[in-house]
């Protein structure tokens, strides 16, 4: 057939103009083609000069791009201009069928509208970018001819009285109202930027964080289309598989995000509705005020959702129209075609198009995509929204810590765990119940939705179904509340196996020393096996409500599809049936969601509610030199005292947030002199209750001058510094500063607060580095040596998180922090509490008398060394919480002489304890040795580390740049293998086998119902594959039996389908379970097992991950993750299949499809890896901070640092919710275009069952299931990334199971060792080499000794001379490579390890108890009597404590033995050893964290109870081995000199004389 533009029909003369140009109506068509000729013509050299030019340029950089006026709204006019476009070609190419040739102007013109309206949004994009609004003039011109053409078409319509009923009428009066609106956007672009008809241009800058190049997150910059697709995160996504994302490449956080404006906006509202509540009791509601400040983007996002919503509904509408006209379309009636002519062309009335199949496959993908696109913008700004919540919770919650009264926080009303909880869980709460909010209120929606459109397609049936849903919907909420309870239960259980594990690793020296590692390892495992309960409880929880989910549709279609069969007098239609189908599977999301919904609205509620208390707590005094106002009050025309450029913008105006300075200065008081830095009169001051704690205080601190505050413990020495301070509450009284000082006042407070930072912050801990300033003071307080030992000098992390340090150097870093400090006054609260006595009289020397004085600094120091008492210049002496006495010591010493006496008296004692203390090696040497210890470990471990690395990437591949990426995208298959193996072959067998199964038969069920439904026995004609081909002559009674027959097997499917889903959910859940047993046992007896130079060379903290995170997160996460993916993947792959089955032309578009999906997965992975990863560390430094700030309050507010540590918690909160952004970003970022995806696997399906002649039941199964693949395929992504994540935790726990055990056989069989061995206790040492390691130097080397049975030995020598590993050589826990040891006629090397360790018996330097009883702790085997016990703890002359005790032997000891001090626990030591009838004992340095008193005992004890046992004593302190009968002096691992020591004394040159010269 010809084509020609007017149409060549018989008997029309189309190119006629006889009765006038306009009436022809393909002139009028021909006239609509000018405008868009026009705008292609002036545009495309425009576009192509401008690309051409951008394209040589680098790209421009995103700072100049900016939104003109109406830039949304004209986004979204052309969006529909672009769809009714759509529409009119439709209309035009269906009209185009009813005519005899074929008539090019009904559809051409269309054509040429979509094009032109495509390329205005093009053009107009790139002027925007460019800023050059000059050019918009020819849009203008464009919509303005666009409307006049339009205008004629309409005005010919209406004349010839065509109406509303026909489409193409409708059509043309949308087109003529958008055109309209365009041109009312053109015209406000020029009255707002006057860039044409005006004579000065407005200039416009793009928005400043645009400026700003840090800015990352393009989200709210760019065009509405890049909005919905996020489009502008490709970049990043793909680059992140070249190099990995940093917290450098996601930038900073656009200001409208920033915690601090949200703090603002939420604190402006919450403070309004504390000036409206009369009563002050009342607390301001937190919902309210969330609601004001989050109100807007909330209905925004309840706005894309319902829009979402009811678009999914076009889904199952769109299924059941194309089946039920697939066959029927074929011929449109063409009796009243003559009817609608006019102008010479057909007029088809509005519902004849959405009969055409074509136009439903068409527009069912547009309605997916615009779904999709809102339901993603709807959950994006519900996110950002949240995360806004959260930053501005956050700034509240900090600036309160800081305003927190003193009293609250030591009274106990508010602990540190509480601020914790209310930081880690009750925001993030906030934040999750906000993600979750919109579906409160648009699942009901939902839910009714569907059930009216059930309800119309199936009538009462329907209502059957839906009932089902219904009532396992309360079963589904019952479900997740036992699921949360039993996840609390479970995480009780594994703190508690946590605490029993962190005792085993920080004892196992002794354990192993003692054999006892057996004993403790069951003592975790029977932990483990409550814990391993309540997981199965968990799982079964799980399993319940995955099978819930899934059997409550299967159960829903049974009922509903049965039911119909017997009620209902019409016979189901594929297109019904299938519609309906598709409608439960909409159905049951909401449900499922629901039960989670209301759970988190119900927790939201419960931390509301304690946000709001804490807001209501007590706050400090604002007393009168508080004039600083610390927390921002928004009162116009206050500065706001923060740091840096932050600029907030807020509706009361824009502030600049100026540096945090000093404020005003007050004036001077008449009552004050200069030479009085603090006054206080008449001071009663209390914390809290209404009992004074601090009774009449009057004292006076001098300025510039050392006043010392002494007194008994507990008489309120600390509670006056900090009443001075203003951190009690005054009861009545003043306190008056003079005025050049109150604005600073160093600190240091009795228990030592570090920050986790480097050395050095912590000591300038925010003022400038002076270089010879801070080595005065590191020299002043002694850290030069600490830092020499720490790997990065001053540049190490210390505090919670980095390296600890003991707590004297902890104090000596505080100390030194306040005198860096350039502050007027410095207090130190007893700064010399944890310091050994060479340190203290260094500190005053140098730190307090000449650093301090030297500047004039005035100096409040409370202290109990008396002794310094003589350099104070003015002394106050407190008693039961008020002053004893203040003036100088001369003033004491005449007034007070009984006082003066009792001082002496102390002193003298005071100087005593110090000879003891020079004599013994000092606290601080042994400190370092700690530090030492530590750190020569650590450097080990990292050097194997490093080894292991470089293998790795050797192994990897030669290819360097690969490596990266190979190594990054690799999902560990061997880890998963290694995971499903450790569940058992069997599990792992029934799990896929019945998934298999389920999946099969789902599709079954679905078959099964075409078949059912297109049972057809009206219409013979079709040759149907389902029916023998017999002929229905019979009645209508045996058709309804026939289609009754299908009944039963569809009833048997459901059924097995339900029992596969429960059977597939339990074993998978199961499976984990299995695989989390078997993964913790191994790994603890591997660990328990391990030779000790393991726990040398690995950090502690490494061991403990393995056994909280790591294994948390296989017992936990990685079983739903494994469900979901297997889950998801199979739905995919079985829905394909089906679509392939049914039109196998749908396999050719696979391929380009599995291509796009593969890539898409491939990059998301990485780049989501990445983002998590920044997520994670973000998120802990910024709990540190709070947790940080909570504990050294009085510290901040008495440095008067709270704007600073306040601009650190905001950069942490930016940070932190940076990186979570980009996460949600990304993951919006992938599931647009998964969902895309779906849309087109969904077209290409439709079209090709509409070319293909298939049996509309199987179409309807086919659509149907690509219906639901877009709901999965992001789920297979997200899962995928998900297991990958969460399966290095196997990796870990797996890469710890392959560390050699000890050898624990021996070549002896244990038969052969006699039961009373050693009897004697003789010890012959041969030639002995011992090293810790094969790869390391031996540290004992040609040992030759011999002791006698019952003889006391003393081994001396300096550090690291080998004293130590002989020790450890007696029980075989280093490698002994050349000679041996024999005890008793015995090579110990060849006895079972467990026989030679329970034989000996040892006293470690460290004392180690565990918690539990104190009999567990002498005796964990439970193998002697009661009396026996006593009379070891006797001998250890702590019979008298125990018995003291609650509960005697079964006495509880805390964990480490905190209960006791240091040197009892020693003692407990002792009673252990003594417990063991050994006839060897072995002492290594036993006393040296002992008072002499502890250590005399010891001696004694040693020499009467082991009277005739062999003693071994590795010394420390030569003078404790002066008695030895034998004398062993070790040098750098070779053994110098062996005598008794009277002998080696009397040798002048001997090194041990040499050693005793130089400790005495």
């Amino acid at each position: 057939m010809a084509l020609s533009f007017c149409g060549n029909d018989r008997g029309s003369n189309a190119y006629s103009v006889d009765k006038g140009v306009l009436d022809n109506g393909c002139f009028v068509d021909a006239l609509n083609l000018v405008p868009h000729v026009f705008l292609l013509f002036i545009t495309f050299p425009i576009l192509f000069i401008g690309w051409g030019s951008q394209s040589s340029k680098v790209q421009i950089h995103h700072n100049t791009w900016l939104h003109f006026p109406g830039h949304n709204l004209r986004w979204i006019l052309t969006f529909t201009l672009l769809f009714v476009h759509v529409c009119e070609i439709a209309e035009g190419i269906v009209s185009n069928t009813q005519m005899e040739s074929n008539h090019l102007h009904l559809f051409l013109p269309a054509l040429m509208g979509f094009i032109a309206a495509t390329t205005s949004v093009v053009y107009y994009h790139n002027i925007e970018t460019a800023n050059f609004p000059k050019l918009l003039l020819a849009l203008f011109i464009y919509w303005i001819l666009a409307f006049i053409t339009k205008m004629i078409k309409l005005w010919k319509f209406a004349e010839a009285s065509l109406g509303v009923q026909y489409l193409r009428f409708c059509i043309t009066a949308l087109l003529v109202v958008l055109y309209g609106l365009l041109m009312a956007v053109e015209i406000n672009v020029i009255r707002v930027r006057k860039y044409v008809f005006f004579a000065n241009p407005q200039r416009v800058k793009p928005p400043e964080d645009l400026q700003d190049l840090g800015v990352r997150f393009l989200q709210p910059f760019v065009n509405l289309l890049s909005k919905a697709t996020y489009w502008w995160m490709n970049p990043l996504i793909i680059g992140a598989h070249k190099r990995p994302i940093e917290l450098k490449k996601i930038g900073k956080l656009p200001i409208a995000m920033r915690a601090l404006t949200n703090y603002i906006r939420l604190k402006d509202s919450y403070d309004e509705q504390r000036q409206k509540t009369e009563d002050p009791e009342k607390s301001p509601s937190i919902w309210k005020s969330m609601y004001r400040a989050f109100g807007g983007p909330i209905l925004l996002s309840s706005t894309f959702r319902y829009m979402a919503d009811l678009l999914g509904f076009a889904g199952p509408l769109c299924i059941s129209g194309i089946v039920e006209h697939l066959h029927n379309s074929t011929e449109i009636d063409r009796t009243n075609k003559t009817a609608n002519m006019t102008f010479g062309v057909f007029f088809m009335s509005s519902t004849e198009l959405l009969k055409n199949t074509s136009v439903l496959a068409v527009l069912l993908f547009l309605a997916l995509v615009l779904q999709r696109t809102f339901l993603q913008a709807s959950y994006y700004v519900t996110i950002e929204t949240g995360i806004n919540l959260r930053g501005a919770l956050l700034a509240m919650i900090y600036n309160k810590i800081l305003r927190l009264s003193t009293s609250n926080m030591s009274m106990g009303e508010m602990t540190l765990g509480q601020i914790n909880n209310l930081v880690a869980i009750e925001t993030n709460q906030l934040m999750w119940f906000l993600f979750l909010c919109p579906n409160l209120w648009a699942m009901p929606v939902q839910i009714i939705m569907g059930v009216i459109l059930l309800y119309y397609l199936l009538g009462d049936s329907a209502l059957i179904g839906a009932g089902v849903i219904l009532l396992l919907a309360p079963v589904q909420y019952l479900i997740a509340t036992k699921l949360a309870d039993t996840q609390k239960s479970t995480l009780d259980y594994s703190t508690d196996r946590l605490k029993k594990t962190t005792e085993i690793l920080k004892g196992i020296k002794l354990l192993k020393l003692y054999a006892w590692e057996n004993i403790f390892c069951d003592r975790v495992e029977e932990t483990r096996g409550k814990e391993l309960t309540s997981l199965k409880t968990f799982a079964l929880y799980t399993s319940m409500s995955i099978f819930m989910n899934a059997a409550i549709p299967i159960a829903a279609v049974l009922a509903t599809f049965v039911t119909h069969a017997y009620i209902e007098e019409v016979r189901l239609s594929p297109a019904k049936a299938f519609a309906s189908l598709a409608l439960f599977h909409i159905l049951v999301t909401p449900l499922f969601l629901l039960s989670t919904v209301v759970r988190f609205a119900v927790k939201a509620l419960v931390s509301v509610q304690k946000l709001s208390e804490f807001l209501q707590s007590d706050e400090i005094g604002d007393d009168s030199w508080r004039n600083g106002e610390m927390y921002m009050s928004l009162e116009v025309g206050k500065k706001y005292k923060y740091h840096g450029d932050t600029k907030a913008i807020n509706r009361k105006g824009r502030y600049r947030m100026d540096n945090y300075e000093q404020p005003m200065r007050r004036q001077l008081r008449p009552t004050e002199t200069e030479d009085v830095a603090v006054q206080v009169n008449d001071g009663f001051f209390t914390w809290g209750s209404n009992l004074s704690t601090l009774t009449d205080i009057n004292i006076r601190i001098p300025t510039g001058q050392l006043t010392m505050i002494v007194g008994q413990v507990g008489c309120g020495k600390s509670s006056l510094l900090l009443a001075m301070l203003g951190e009690m509450q005054t009861i009545s009284g003043k306190v008056y500063w003079s005025n050049k000082n109150r604005y600073s006042v160093a600190y240091a407070a009795q228990k030592s607060w570090l920050l986790n930072a480097t050395v050095e912050e912590n000591i300038t801990f925010g003022s400038p580095f002076n270089k010879q300033r801070y080595k005065a003071v590191i020299d002043a307080c002694s850290l030069q040596p600490d830092i020499d030992l720490l790997p990065f000098g001053d540049q190490t992390e210390i505090g919670e998180r980095g390296i600890n340090l003991s707590g004297g150097q902890r104090q000596r870093i505080c100390v030194a922090r306040a005198l860096y400090q350039n502050t007027n006054i410095v207090f130190l609260d007893d700064p010399f509490s944890a310091l050994d006595i060479h340190l203290s009289d260094h500190l005053m020397q140098e730190g307090i008398l000449k650093f301090l004085q030297d500047d004039k600094r005035t100096l409040v120091l409370v202290t109990h060394k008396l002794q310094y008492l003589i350099h104070a210049d003015w002394i106050i002496a407190m008693k039961d919480g008020s002053v004893l006495r203040e003036g100088t010591l001369k003033d004491i010493q005449t007034h007070d002489v009984e006082l003066y006496e009792h001082w002496k008296t102390l002193m003298n004692r005071q100087d005593q304890e110090l000879e003891k203390e020079t004599e013994m090696e000092s606290q601080t040497t042994l400190e370092r040795k700690t530090l030492r210890r530590a750190f020569y470990s650590r450097e080990a471990k990292n050097q194997i580390d490093d080894e292991d690395e470089e293998e790795e990437v050797e192994e990897d591949d030669d290819d360097n740049m690969s490596t990266t990426t190979s190594r990054r995208s690799k999902i560990q298959w061997k880890m998963c293998c290694r995971y499903l193996s450790s569940g058992g072959f069997l599990m792992v067998f029934l799990m896929v086998s019945s998934k298999l199964a389920k999946h099969s038969v789902m599709v079954a069920i679905d078959y099964w119902l075409a078949a059912w439904t297109s049972s057809n026995p009206h219409n013979q004609s079709l040759a149907d594959p389902f029916l023998n081909a017999t002929n229905y002559t019979q009645n209508d009674d045996t058709q309804i039996a026939q289609h009754r027959s299908y009944v039963p097997v569809f009833i048997i499917l459901c059924g097995a389908a339900i029992a596969l889903c429960l059977i597939t959910s339990l074993t998978v859940e199961f499976l984990g379970v299995a695989a989390a047993t078997n993964l913790h046992h191994n790994l603890l007896n591997k660990i328990i097992h391990a030779p000790i130079r393991f726990f040398d060379v690995t950090p502690l903290g490494q061991i403990l991950n393995r056994f909280s995170a790591d294994t948390n997160i296989i017992d936990q996460h990685i079983p739903p993750t494994l469900e979901s993916l297997t889950r998801s993947t199979l739905l995919c792959l079985s829905a394909i299949g089906v679509i392939a089955f049914v039109t196998p032309a749908f396999l050719i578009a696979l391929v380009p499809l599995a291509v796009a999906f593969y890539f898409i997965q491939k990059y998301f992975r990485v780049a989501s890896k990445d983002l998590q990863d920044l997520d994670d560390s973000t998120q802990l430094p910024l709990l540190c901070h709070f947790s940080e700030t909570a504990e050294g309050l009085t510290t901040i507010r008495a440095f008067r640092h709270e704007a600073r540590f306040k601009q650190r918690m905001l950069e942490l909160t930016d940070t932190n919710n940076t990186a979570y952004l980009f996460l949600s970003a990304a993951n919006r970022w992938l599931e647009v275009r998964t969902d895309y995806l779906g849309a087109v696997i969904v077209l290409t399906a439709a079209v090709a069952a509409i070319w293909s002649t298939s049996q509309s039941g199987l179409v309807g199964l086919g659509l149907t299931y690509a219906l639901t693949v877009t709901n999965y395929l992001n789920w297979v992504v997200r899962n995928l990334a998900d297991l990958e994540v969460q399966m290095a935790a196997v990796k870990k726990v797996n890469s710890f199971l392959s560390t050699e055990s000890e050898n624990y056989e021996g070549s002896m069989d244990v038969s052969q060792v006699p039961e009373d061995w050693p009897q004697h206790g003789e010890i012959k040492i041969h030639d002995l080499c011992v090293r810790y390691d094969t790869m390391l130097k031996p540290v004992l080397k040609h040992v030759n000794a011999h002791i006698n049975p019952g003889q006391k030995v003393g081994i001396c020598g300096r550090t690291g001379s080998g004293k130590s590993s002989l020790s450890l050589a007696f029980f075989n826990m280093v490698d002994v490579f050349e000679g041996k040891i024999v005890i008793d006629g015995i090579d110990i090397c060849k006895l079972p390890l467990q026989t030679l360790r329970s034989r000996l018996s040892i006293i470690l330097q460290d004392p180690v108890l565990f918690s539990g009883s104190i009999r567990l702790n002498l005796d964990p085997e439970r193998t002697c009597t009661d009396d026996r016990l006593w009379e070891a703890l006797e001998i250890a002359q702590l019979k008298n404590i125990v018995k003291a005790l609650p509960g005697g032997l079964d006495a509880v000891v805390t964990e480490g033995g905190e209960n006791f001090s240091v040197g009892q626990r020693q003692l407990f030591c002792l009673a252990r050893a003594f417990v063991r009838k050994s006839s060897i004992l072995i002492m290594d340095e036993a006393t040296a964290s002992i008072d002499m008193a502890t250590e005399n005992i010891l001696q004694k004890v040693v020499m009467t109870a082991f009277a005739d046992r062999t003693v071994v004593t590795i010394a420390h302190l030569v003078s404790s081995i002066l008695e030895a009968e034998q004398v062993l002096v070790f040098s750098s691992g070779t053994l110098v000199e062996c005598d008794s020591a009277p002998n080696l004394l009397a040798q002048e040159n001997s090194l041990f004389s040499i050693l005793v010269r130089t400790h005495k």
